[in-house]
């Protein structure tokens, strides 16, 4: 299993637990958190909007740092290393081309 396979893994965990915090949270109207909030788990409603507020930030900030650490090991076949315009401009640049001479065509008498 490559590296950029187990980072592929752990983005879309990350992205699934984002979905989820982010469902659960109160917006204006009330929402999926309406129901923990009316039991007061985890200490009360303002515990529980800082707990979802801080495990929103803290697994958005997970997901662009896997992101980034997974373009570094990225090797597929769209790298710049296997670029085809890469390999056209370096063509020329590594054969030296010749000068060509060109010889002019011998004349040929004009038949009457």
């Amino acid at each position: 299993m490559s590296t950029f396979s187990i980072f592929l893994v752990l983005i879309t965990i990350v992205c699934f637990l984002l979905i989820v915090v982010i469902m659960v949270q109160n917006p204006k109207g009330g929402g999926l958190s309406s129901t923990i909030s009316g039991t007061q788990m985890l200490g009360g409603v303002q515990k529980t909007t800082d707990f979802l507020d801080k495990s929103t930030w803290t697994l958005a900030t997970i997901l662009i740092a896997l992101i980034l650490l997974s373009s570094l090991s990225f090797t597929g076949s769209l790298s710049d290393t296997d670029s085809k315009l890469i390999e056209k401009t370096e063509a020329p640049a590594t054969t030296p081309a010749a000068p060509v001479q060109q010889t002019p065509a011998p004349a040929t008498p004009a038949a009457k």
